[in-house]
């Protein structure tokens, strides 16, 4: 059973393996590269940030001296920001011990900013062909319904069994094909819901099949619901110049800029009163729309209103749209407000 699924993974992987710019190498820079920006982020949306990425930072040497605007902008609509300031902390302290690219053992990577155990048995197992475990939600999903296993992916305890289950299974050769299989599979056929299982490689031994309960596997306990916040966004016009402001240096996206925004629940008449009461010149205020971003623990619900001030306010970094466009990272939590601006 254990031979039997391994050699099934890989045939299916030969014949049915995405076509993705990152599979045309085996730099360990690149892959890297790669599997940050996949964390979080759907495929054919990385295809295009990757290319540009490597574009313009094609080594380990020009991550790591790049400036941090340039950087964040690189980024900008990926989220999740910590992943980039670590990718280059990562890269000065390799470039600083006089390396051109990642390191080939588990231990010299995990001790990296950002690198987890998925990552580093990714980078081992794609770059360097070494057989390594690395677990993703592909992963659990794909041998959880295989072996129907009951314990919860929530659990530490839970990786440990997992991790013993692919350590049986694990080829000798052709490591990366291995790991890549998983994200393929998982990714196109045992999908979260309505899994393909008619044209799955692994259906004939799948006990979730067996059992009619595709559904119940991988077991994932219910996790706490999200703090959800209610927002107002400014978007503050004055001379052809748009207001931001850059956030703090630490906590939710850090350093990034941003549109002036707070907690509030205001309306227009809410708006104007205080802009008079702080005896702030404006000429026009208008409602520009609600809409919603969700973080991992967190949910904005944003109302947004456009302002015409008469005089730029001194707090404030007032900004062209082509500013906006090549130079200043806007989080993708204030997209709709971005484009809104960029249709003015």
């Amino acid at each position: 059973m254990q031979e039997n699924i391994t050699e099934k993974l890989l045939e299916w992987y030969k014949k049915n393996k995405r076509d993705l710019p990152w599979r045309k190498t085996n730099d360990s820079y690149y892959i890297w590269i790669s599997e940050i920006m996949l964390q979080q982020t759907r495929v054919e949306a990385v295809k295009v940030y990757y290319e540009h990425f490597i574009k313009k930072l094609p080594t380990l040497k020009d991550l790591a001296i790049v400036s941090e605007d340039e950087l964040l902008k690189l980024w900008e609509g990926l989220g999740y920001y910590s992943r980039v300031r670590n990718m280059q902390k990562t890269a000065k302290f390799l470039v600083e011990k006089g390396m051109e690219t990642l390191p080939s053992t588990k231990e010299e990577l995990l001790a990296l900013p950002g690198i987890g155990d998925y990552t580093a048995g990714a980078i081992l197992s794609i770059a360097y062909g070494i057989p390594s475990i690395a677990i993703d939600g592909n992963v659990y999903r794909v041998l959880g319904r295989y072996y129907a296993i009951y314990e919860s992916i929530n659990k530490k305890s839970t990786y440990t069994i997992y991790s013993q289950y692919l350590e049986k299974i694990l080829p000798k050769e052709k490591a990366g094909d291995f790991t890549q299989s998983f994200m393929d599979l998982g990714s196109q056929i045992c999908l979260p819901k309505s899994p393909k299982c008619e044209v799955c490689p692994l259906s004939d031994r799948c006990m979730a099949k067996k059992l009619n309960k595709t559904q119940d596997f991988p077991v994932n306990m219910k996790k706490k619901g999200r703090k959800v916040e209610e927002r107002v966004v400014l978007i503050l016009v004055c001379q052809d110049k748009i207001a931001i402001q850059k956030r703090k240096e630490d906590g939710l996206l850090a350093s990034l800029y941003e549109f002036p925004n707070f907690l509030a629940t205001p309306s227009v008449i809410d708006v104007e009163n205080s802009l008079l009461e702080q005896n702030i010149a404006f000429d026009f205020i208008e409602d520009i729309g609600q809409c919603k971003h969700v973080f991992s623990h967190l949910e904005w619900y944003m109302q947004g209103f456009k302002i015409e001030l008469r005089v730029p306010l001194e707090e404030y970094l007032w900004v062209t749209k082509e500013e906006l466009m090549y130079k200043y990272s806007i989080p993708s939590a204030f997209s709709y407000y971005y484009e809104y601006i960029m249709k003015l």
